[in-house]
Order: structure tokens, then C-alpha cells, then sequence
């Protein structure tokens, strides 16, 4: 019997509350890079209540070194979180890194922190409560994918330590290097008889599906409970975009 919904669903933000871990890692990778930052494993307790503040700006984990470097360095909040792109681009240059590299730095430091105590890394990525359940009821109705800007593996370590199981080829990473609307694209064209949902929890990431032409029969939801704002929550007014609560998360 072919089921009449699928379902594409981020993980850092919606299944996932990852942002300590993330903050963490980052802090843990800018001090390889930098010299003059304090090489501790958990970075000061300041530093990670901004960052989980920051966490709604953050688009790619990688990310997550440059914001503890620039957090570090002094600078602002509200300067980084309404001009983050342009402060990233200008930082790149000012210290001569790509990104790729940030990217190998950050997933090493995971696979490091894994390898000399995966339970504590776990500990550090827990989801959110419910969640575990609600995906192992789905997978039992409807298809399900993940699509999320963390590698892969990743992925599959905290489900899997969660009893939530999914298959590899169903999880698009950030080792796929494709876009989500990409992956969506993709999704529509093999599932064209029946209804895609998107479950999101950053508001830029919903909008470029909105705005894609090709995308337009992607039903859209944005959690209440990731990591976006108030302000991101309260711009919802065209009815493209649906707010969703925990308790209306999946069937």
C-alpha cells in the first residue's frame, strides 16, 4: 500500500537539541586554531549562554568555531546575530581560512571527543523530550528522511544511542554537499503521488523553499521549540508556513 505522506525533517533544532555539544565542539576547535585561547574542554559559562543565544544564526555547524572565536575576541551579540554573514565573510579573510578546512577541524574534534568518550558526547545531544517515541511510531506509518547540515554520521550515532533506527541512504548530510532544496526537489520527484512535509526550525531555510518555484507543493512547518526566535515565530502571516507545537509534531 503506498503511503500519502512523507516526511523530510531536520535534525538540530527539531529532533535534536544539540546546541551545548555544538558550542562545545566549536570552542574546542578554535582553541587548535588559536593560540591565545585557553585550551579547556568546556568553554567559559558566559560564552555558551550567548552562544545558545546565537544558536538561531548559526546555519552550518562549522560555524559554531567562528563564533566562539568571535565571542572570545568581544564581539556583540546583537552585532553577530543581525550580521553574521558579512562578519563571517570579513573573518575568513581577516585570518585566511576556508571553510572546507574549519569543517575538517570541527568534525575531527568530534571524532575525537567520540573516540575518548562517546557517552559524554552523547550526553551532549539529547533529544528533545518525546521526540524518540513519536519517531519510532512514524516510522512505522509513513516514510521518513532527515535533512540536516551535520555530517552524517553524526546523525546516525545519537539516533541510533536514542533506539531510534533509520537507514544511511535516508539521512542527507552535510557529506552529500546538496542544498535541501535539493534534496527536496529530489524527494517530490520520487514520491511525486503524495504529499512532502518539511519540518524546519529556521525561519531562512522554509523561506528559500517559498521562494523556490519548483517547491511549491512542499507543505512547510516551522517547530516552536528550535532554535529560531520570537520574531521568526510571529512572521508567519501568509499561511505558507505552518507553526507547529510538540504536541502537533508528527501523526
Amino acid at each position: 500500500m503506498e503511503h500519502t505522506l512523507v516526511y523530510a525533517i531536520d535534525f538540530d533544532g527539531v529532533i535534536c537539541d544539540s546546541a551545548v555539544e555544538t558550542g562545545v565542539a566549536g570552542w574546542k576547535a578554535a582553541a587548535q586554531i588559536w593560540d591565545d585561547m585557553p585550551a579547556t574542554d568546556l568553554p567559559p559559562g558566559e560564552i555558551i549562554d550567548q552562544f545558545r543565544k546565537l544558536r538561531p544564526a548559526l546555519e552550518t555547524g562549522y560555524e559554531a568555531v567562528i563564533f566562539m572565536r568571535m565571542l572570545y575576541e568581544g564581539t556583540g551579540l546583537d552585532s553577530l546575530l543581525t550580521n553574521f554573514p558579512d562578519l563571517k565573510q570579513r573573518f575568513l579573510i581577516r585570518y585566511n581560512l576556508e571553510p572546507n578546512a574549519l569543517k575538517e577541524i570541527f568534525a575531527k574534534v568530534r571524532d575525537d571527543w567520540i573516540n575518548t568518550d562517546e557517552q559524554g558526547w552523547i550526553s551532549m545531544n539529547p533529544l528533545f523530550p518525546s521526540v524518540a517515541e513519536k519517531l519510532r511510531t512514524l516510522d512505522g506509518q509513513y516514510p521518513w528522511y532527515i535533512l540536516t547540515t551535520k555530517q552524517e554520521r553524526f546523525v546516525k550515532q545519537i539516533l541510533d544511542a536514542n533506539q531510534v533506527h533509520i537507514a544511511e541512504e535516508r539521512i542527507f548530510g552535510l557529506d552529500r554537499n546538496v542544498s535541501k532544496e535539493v534534496v527536496l526537489a529530489e524527494l517530490l520527484e520520487a514520491h511525486h503521488n503524495q504529499q512532502l512535509i518539511f519540518i524546519e526550525d529556521r525561519l531562512p531555510t522554509l523561506m528559500n523553499v517559498v521562494n523556490n518555484p519548483n517547491l511549491q507543493n512542499v507543505k512547510l512547518f516551522l517547530v516552536s521549540w528550535g532554535y529560531n526566535t520570537e520574531q521568526d515565530r510571529q512572521g508567519l502571516e501568509d499561511g505558507s508556513i505552518k507553526l507547529i507545537s510538540m504536541e502537533d509534531f508528527l501523526p
